[in-house]
């Protein structure tokens, strides 16, 4: 099929089927997983809901580990670059995809110029909810629980385009076995499409360490503080979490740790206490407390974590770990299109249906659904891309851009 057929056909697609993401770079497990692999589709792009813990869990990529020496590096004060993209052929690692094309069109999007802003469940550019970076110092995969995680970095345009440039916290200490574990994290807007997450799995490594880099405090649960424009709720910035914060895990089968409802989701950014670049707030003393808190309270505030519950903005900022060889592009905090070149190359418990304790109290029945869109077209969209869309597709168009 020529690239004017595979876009034709692109726009038959239902718009949960074109509002996959997926991160790129060898480091990933599952980076070469294909649309044939599993006996469902379980491509990295492929969105993550309603999962058993074993099939959400590293995008259940466990067994398709990266290549010895495929490492994902991190620079201790600086930045690295990450592409996502709707395949690898929105990225520069097209040529390891099933079609091996460059579907890139210069335009800096993740999913091209001509891509709708439901490409990346969002209804503008402003509506975009953004993407965090964990990590864990565990070498072992087979080690790692859920809850080790700690937000380090957090891009609150990502990922409109193609190439998000991810801040790190000078205090960044070395992996103390040589290699880390990390992870993408990305929950969207509930706007366009239906609900869920995703999240891709890499080894990685923090370089350009210092003498006096600082330990990571145990991550704890990220609560509700910031200003939510949306509902036109106020922030509380003395419900923000202090220090290491967790990933979202929401909307699975079990071993959730956010339990907001499908029309309110947690978002890595101000809303949830994660400001924009290196969450420089992560680390602790010697005696294992958070600068400014009492015995590492939780339920405290710094001055820097009340600054993360603001609205969040798009300033503009810089970079030097990328380089571009397509047409520029005002990405604001992110970098130009183009490869990068930042980077060389358990037990499962159900949830429970009660309210989540990290969010806000509010008054009024339905207040988390009353300012949303309601017309029926919009909630039809969402119950037919919610539980229905983790189950296997049946192949037809999906199979042209695996």
């Amino acid at each position: 099929m020529t690239f004017a057929g595979a876009l034709a056909a692109l726009t038959l697609l239902p718009l949960g089927a074109l509002a996959h993401l997926r991160m790129s770079h060898p480091s990933m497990y599952g980076f070469n997983v294909s649309y044939h692999t599993f006996d469902y589709d379980n491509r990295p792009e492929v969105p993550l809901q309603y999962y058993n813990f074993n099939q959400w869990w590293f995008h259940n990529h466990l067994n398709y580990p990266p290549h010895d020496g495929d490492v994902f590096e991190f620079p201790a004060g600086g930045s690295a670059t990450i592409e996502i993209g709707c395949n690898k052929g929105w990225t520069s690692y097209f040529a390891s995809d099933d079609g091996r094309t460059d579907l890139r069109d210069g335009s800096g999007k993740c999913c091209g110029g001509d891509a709708p802003p439901a490409s990346v469940h969002a209804a503008n550019f402003n509506d975009v909810a953004g993407c965090g970076i964990g990590i864990v110092d565990k070498a072992n995969v087979h080690d790692i629980k859920p809850e080790d995680f700690a937000i380090f970095s957090a891009n609150h345009t990502c990922p409109w385009f193609t190439e998000n440039v991810f801040h790190v916290p000078a205090d960044m200490p070395a992996c103390s076995q040589g290699v880390c574990h990390c992870a993408w994290f990305w929950i969207h807007s509930p706007n366009s499409g239906g609900m869920q997450m995703f999240m891709n799995a890499f080894k990685c490594k923090i370089t350009n360490t210092k003498p006096t880099a600082k330990k990571i405090g145990k991550p704890q649960l990220a609560r509700r503080c910031g200003h939510d424009p949306v509902l036109n709720r106020d922030g509380d910035p003395k419900n923000c979490t202090v220090g290491a914060k967790q990933p979202l895990y929401w909307l699975q089968n079990e071993r959730n740790n956010m339990f907001e409802g499908y029309y309110d989701p947690p978002f890595y950014n101000g809303l949830y206490g994660y400001k924009n670049g290196a969450q420089d707030d992560i680390f602790v003393d010697e005696q294992g407390n958070y600068e400014g808190s009492s015995g590492g309270s939780t339920t405290t505030t710094t001055k820097a974590a009340a600054q993360a519950t603001t609205t969040t903005t798009k300033a503009a900022t810089t970079t030097t770990t990328a380089k571009s060889n397509s047409t520029p592009v005002n990405n604001d905090g992110n970098v130009q299109s183009g490869p990068s070149t930042s980077s060389s190359s358990s037990s499962s418990n159900s949830n429970s249906n009660t309210s989540s304790p990290n969010t806000l109290a509010s008054s009024g029945k339905n207040k988390h659904c009353t300012k949303r869109s309601t017309n029926k077209k919009r909630k039809r969209d969402l119950i037919k891309d919610g539980k229905k869309a983790h189950k296997k597709k049946s192949g037809g168009l999906s199979s042209l851009f695996s």
